[in-house]
């Protein structure tokens, strides 16, 4: 008899489950290609005089403080949201074709910017500040979109693959992931700086015809029905509701923060790289074709991680990459000083980061309880966003003062990673006593 796996109502041969790998893989694809634009997002802010601090508002704070704000809500709108295609599927639809609008629009800034700053008779030495102006504008559109969509990506992603499978599944989107940062890094990167605008417009157009197709093609399954309208309590009990149900619980609050601090450890090198290369004497060329390198050997390693985090469970394979990423950057501080070093201190950092995302990609699916899946995510984004709002700007603030020392992005992220891996250890303590990687019930 052929195997089967379920997923609540959805029943997977082998064959459909391949089929169904194929559409979430490519629209995995599609979804990658947007979310790789932040380099070249970065390069355009750089070519437009951004400060290091406006930097950090731009790429982390702004899209930290929608994240906070807005994902909890609709975490728990999608969570308890019934129609004809789904709980997830419908807020995917809506908002892959204003998040594609507005990273157009993005690109198209300097001319819009530039059009607006001449009509408003504005003098030549103040047109950059409008454009970043208009292109703050199309940003916060796109992270609008992107917040909604993401929080409801990886909730559809829970409720259609087979639990004991989701480790390898993530394997193969973090393949799928580091297969477009190769491509990107080595024959995009280089041109970013000239042709931005067509790179921008391009993707947008592939996301949301690729991201659109996949919402077509993935069915989505029957859900219990929510609470009755009738019986559902107000605003202030569902927010007090869902604070409860997400934060009163000390193993809860430990995850989150746990996830909280390893994120914001890979914020200090990832949001200054593009401007650190070039500081210590790379060309965009060649940082690209060192990032390239660095997914290619990602690449090799991203199904055996996703087997690893369901042998061994994600939380323990999470931690040991932090530890040799704290290892690591805490010697880049200490050696960096040109080209050659930096490379090969980029080379580890990019490296151990995209190990420890493929390793953690389904630890949410193994802590959080399926049912509620998407508002606990959320809750996790919210403490990301928050450690994130205050610490990407604190970054660009000091190295602002420090004339642009990029030496001291490794040094912030070590430490950052230490303290992700004291948190660690109290969430993998307080993890066994729930049952541990075999028996593992979440606490209510």
């Amino acid at each position: 008899m052929p195997r089967t796996w379920r997923v609540g109502t959805l029943s997977y041969t082998t064959r459909s489950l391949a089929t169904l790998y194929a559409w979430l893989l490519w629209g995995d694809f599609a979804w990658q290609l947007k979310d790789r634009t932040g380099p070249i997002v970065q390069v355009a802010l750089g070519v437009n005089q951004a400060s290091d601090f406006v930097t950090a508002l731009f790429m982390v704070s702004v899209p930290a403080v929608i994240s906070m704000t807005l994902g909890p809500l609709i975490g728990v709108w999608s969570d308890r949201h019934r129609s004809r295609w789904g709980r997830r599927i419908p807020f995917l639809l809506v908002t892959t074709p204003i998040a594609g609008l507005a990273l157009a629009g993005v690109a198209c800034s300097p001319w819009l910017g530039g059009t607006v700053h001449a009509a408003l008779g504005g003098s030549p030495t103040s047109q950059s500040t409008t454009i970043m102006i208009t292109m703050g504008i199309f940003w916060l559109i796109f992270e609008l979109a992107t917040v909604t969509a993401n929080t409801v990506f990886g909730a559809l992603i829970n409720d259609v693959v087979p639990r004991e499978l989701i480790g390898r599944f993530y394997g193969l989107f973090r393949v799928v992931s580091i297969g477009v940062g190769i491509g990107l890094f080595y024959f995009v990167m280089g041109h970013s700086k000239e042709h931005f605008q067509f790179i921008l417009v391009t993707i947008s157009a592939v996301y949301v015809l690729g991201f659109m197709l996949m919402c077509l093609k993935v069915r989505e399954g029957s859900y219990p029905d929510p609470d009755a309208l009738a019986d559902s309590p107000g605003l202030v009990a569902t927010l007090r509701g869902y604070i409860r149900d997400c934060f009163a619980h000390p193993f809860y609050r430990t995850v989150f923060i746990f996830m909280a601090l390893a994120v914001t450890a890979f914020i200090p090198v990832n949001l200054f790289m593009v401007f650190a290369a070039q500081s210590f004497g790379l060309t965009l060329t060649d940082y690209g074709r060192c990032m390239a390198a660095m997914f290619a050997v990602s690449f090799v390693l991203a199904y055996p991680l996703g087997w690893m985090a369901d042998r061994f469970h994600a939380a323990r394979v999470g931690l040991g990459c932090l530890a040799a990423y704290a290892l690591v950057t805490g010697l880049g501080f200490l050696v960096v000083n040109g080209p050659v070093s930096f490379a090969v201190l980029l080379f580890g950092h990019g490296l151990l980061s995209v190990c420890y995302n493929t390793g953690v990609s389904a630890l949410g699916q193994m802590l959080f309880p399926r049912e509620h899946f998407a508002q606990f995510a959320a809750a996790a984004t919210f403490m990301s966003s928050l450690f994130g709002i205050v610490v990407s700007p604190l970054v660009g603030l000091a190295l602002d003062q420090l004339g642009r020392d990029y030496r001291f992005i490794f040094g912030l992220s070590s430490l950052l990673a230490l303290a992700a891996l004291l948190v660690g250890s109290r969430l993998y303590r307080q993890f066994r006593q729930h049952g541990g990687p075999d028996h593992y019930v979440p606490p209510v």
